[in-house]
């Protein structure tokens, strides 16, 4: 194997397929990357039997073959390179790396030992990369880590013709999306459960093309499997064989009392109270007429800390208590300039959703209408003191 190719073109590729890799493999071709290269293509390719990645970049080559080498340290000097066309040769059980005046020979693991990737599933759909980058960040913040409960480490992806719902929940939180994809086949119906963490990850570093293809397959329990693939880069992911919670039983149908909030001034309010809450105590805000009073603290022994910020409120004034964290978390995840809050009671989950501002014409016509209620944040509320 013999080939050039632009230093910042693998360095990239490179670095995107490392993500995958296992911080502590099985076995240790599982902690390598496959380089293979086929006429004048190279594919960089990583592989835990859990989740494949695969980068494809043009070379110039001489000389086809395939090697394994230590991943994360391929990574690290790819991306401390000079600014020169790289030279990569296999070299028997060694790989040589000449970059202007750099040179480096690196070991390479055995080959015949390495996994074969999974193939890609057939093709389920496209959708627009930002928008499910967007779509999926904003749900993955509510799954859990708790690797004891995989139900709730996935994202629940779920498909009906062409509405996509995404959802997650850590038992204190829920977060619910919604929006529009391409199908390829109409009246297509379909729930997955997604790792969490591998789908976020994915989502962000797959937007360098204008869509995303969605791939889909299910073979028996446990064996079902995710593609998503854009531009000249593609990952797969193991689904998780878990029973996920019956989310849409979760989310209140009424609001007693609502809230719409300035997201910026609030956010920044609920950052600068909750320094004095120690951990695992509540933020407590009180909701009246025009606004809402945010304390924190409140013992001799500890910080104290109040603040008040403008509000619109409709309602019986009540008093309800969050995690800020989780409160912060919502509200980094509306991407709207003003937020809505229903309420219930002060016992009862509240919802989070973005207020959208009203569309110039010029805008309603650039832009689908976004369906109503396409982002819904619960949170659990936290019982006060007292």
């Amino acid at each position: 194997m013999k080939f050039r190719v632009a230093r910042e073109v693998l360095a990239d590729a490179v670095a995107w397929t490392a993500r995958s890799l296992p911080p502590r493999p099985s076995v240790p071709v599982l902690a390598g990357i496959l380089l293979e290269v086929d006429g004048s293509q190279l594919s960089v390719s990583g592989f835990d039997y859990e989740v494949s990645a695969r980068a494809e970049v043009d070379v110039q080559a001489t000389e086809s073959g395939r090697a394994l080498v230590p991943g994360r340290l391929l990574a690290e000097i790819t991306r401390a390179l000079p600014p020169h066309p790289v030279d990569i040769t296999a070299e028997g059980p060694r790989l040589a790396i000449s970059c202007g005046n750099a040179r480096f020979s690196l070991p390479t693991l055995p080959v015949e030992d390495y996994p074969s990737l999974p193939s890609m599933p057939s093709s389920a759909g496209t959708v627009d990369s930002d928008v499910f980058a967007e779509a999926v960040g904003q749900v993955a913040v509510a799954a859990g880590r708790d690797d004891t409960l995989p139900m709730l480490t996935g994202v629940r992806l779920e498909i009906e013709n062409d509405l996509v719902t995404l959802a997650a929940t850590d038992r204190y939180r829920l977060a619910v999306r919604e929006f529009a994809w391409r199908p390829d086949t109409p009246g297509l119906s379909a729930a997955v459960l997604v790792p969490a963490r591998t789908l976020a990850d994915a989502a962000r570093t797959l937007t360098s093309g204008p869509e995303i293809t969605l791939s889909l397959s299910s073979g028996g329990s446990g064996e079902g499997i995710l593609g998503l693939s854009g531009k000249d880069r593609q990952t797969t992911t193991r689904l998780l064989d878990a029973e996920f919670v019956k989310y849409r039983a979760i989310m209140p149908t009424e609001s007693h009392a609502n809230a719409v909030l300035p997201v910026g001034l609030f956010t920044d309010a609920a950052k600068r109270v909750a320094l004095v809450a120690e951990r695992g105590t509540p933020l407590r805000c009180e909701f009246t007429p025009g606004q809402v009073t945010l304390r924190a603290g409140g013992t001799d022994d500890e910080g104290q800390a109040e603040e008040r910020c403008d509000v619109e409120f409709e309602g019986e004034s009540l008093t309800i208590g969050f995690n800020p964290t989780f409160l912060l978390d919502g509200l980094a995840a509306v991407h709207t300039s003003r937020a809505r809050m229903d309420f219930t009671s002060p016992l009862k989950p509240a919802v989070l959703s973005g207020v959208e501002e009203p569309a110039t014409d010029d805008e309603a016509e650039a832009r689908p209408a976004e369906r109503p209620g396409s982002y819904r944040y619960l949170i659990m509320p936290v019982r006060l003191p007292g």
